[in-house]
């Protein structure tokens, strides 16, 4: 990395990732200096980022915050381009959730050095965009940082398996009649992970690592068939690459996402982190399982949107929102979720997007007609 400080944006600065990525920025000044901030509305949290960062310029989806001279402010969709396009950075780091992340990630990959990706569902509805003017994508996910990792023991054409792990969730060995009664608050409760709400409720259903499959077929150029996802509940190996003489090669770790942020930052060093993410490994045991497609339908769902070609990761992704959002507003039972989806993708008939503004059409279309979907399914959730 060398002594030049690299300057920063954070897209999405006030949640889960946004939060550790400014965390690994505060031990590591000397190398890091944060150039901007962009955040949905929690405009409280922002201005203490704000406070303390003191970058040049933020911004906020929903809403406004008093800024000192000097500082640039931005408000809403197309302030958060400006912003993009005013400032000079060289890593943005893309942590907007869900899709409203798509198109911030798109500028900003056009003039960043590097991406350090967390927002999956930008690749999964736009990885053929994102991946056109990006000069470099370092993954921000612990299992696809896992990947990239392990993929540097060998060549492309050695490859035989990529195989992501999955904690299984809070609702793991469970089958589909002991879930109809689920709560959010149930579904929240992660027995590994700190994460959003979006997040968590994705790794209950499985419907992460189905996005998080669909994004390592672009993100590492291999078909479907190569990638596999097996249930390891430790959360310790974050993903293996099986390579073609059988060698797994395994990344391995605390469950923290300082770990993958510091390393997508200052790739291809790494950063002296706090001895406190290590690991003490007596008493450890690991254990990998099969996953249950039967019961969590999401992740048989993502091989089938992936199977049926663009633009089914959109629509699946977009009707994922829109259940997700439903259910944590206890509006639809649990199982519904998987219902919603595989109902809104057997009712649009769509052509693949040619531009960025049409992934946003179909992204848009698609929330509509799962909204309308999902109406049957409401019931009163105590």
């Amino acid at each position: 990395m060398g002594n030049e400080v690299k300057k920063v944006l954070v897209l999405g600065s006030t949640g889960s990732i946004g939060e550790n990525t400014l965390d690994v920025v505060r031990q590591f000044s000397d190398k890091f200096k944060i150039a901007g901030l962009v955040a949905g509305k929690n405009g409280e949290k922002l201005k203490k980022q704000l406070e303390e960062f003191k970058p040049e310029a933020v911004a906020l989806f929903d809403g406004e915050i008093e800024v000192p001279a000097g500082t640039r402010f931005y408000s809403g969709e197309e302030g958060i381009t400006s912003l993009i396009e005013d400032i000079e950075f060289d890593i943005v780091v893309a942590a907007i959730s869900g899709a409203s992340g798509i198109v911030p990630t798109f500028e900003a990959s056009k003039k960043a050095k590097r991406v350090a990706l967390a927002n999956k569902e930008s690749l999964v509805c736009a990885g053929k965009f994102i991946k056109s003017v990006a000069k470099e994508i370092i993954p921000v996910d612990s299992e696809h940082s896992a990947i990239f990792q392990a993929l540097l023991s060998g060549k492309k054409e050695e490859v035989k398996e990529i195989i992501l792990t999955a904690s299984g969730g809070p609702f793991r060995g469970k089958k589909l009649e002991e879930l109809r009664n689920v709560r959010p608050e149930d579904a929240l409760s992660h027995p590994n992970w700190d994460m959003g709400s979006k997040v968590t409720v994705d790794s209950a259903t499985l419907m992460n690592k189905g996005l998080e499959v669909i994004e390592a077929v672009w993100l590492f150029d291999v078909p479907v068939e190569k990638i596999k996802v097996v249930v390891h509940p430790q959360s310790i190996v974050h993903s293996m690459v099986r390579f073609c003489d059988n060698s797994f090669i395994a990344q391995m770790g605390k469950p923290d996402m300082r770990i993958p942020i510091a390393y997508a930052l200052s790739y291809p060093e790494r950063l002296f982190l706090s001895d406190e993410l290590g690991m003490d490994f007596y008493g450890v045991s690991l254990t990998f399982e099969e996953p249950d497609v039967e019961t969590f339908k999401c992740l048989k769902l993502a091989f089938d949107a992936l199977n049926r070609g663009y633009p089914y990761p959109i629509i699946l992704n977009a009707a994922d929102e829109i259940a997700v959002s439903y259910f944590l507003n206890r509006k639809i039972p649990f199982t519904a979720i998987p219902e919603v989806i595989e109902k809104t993708m057997e009712i649009l008939n769509l052509s693949p997007p040619e531009t960025i503004e049409e992934v946003i059409s179909i992204d848009r279309l698609a929330r509509e007609t799962a909204e309308k979907v999902a109406q049957a399914f409401i019931v009163s959730i105590s």
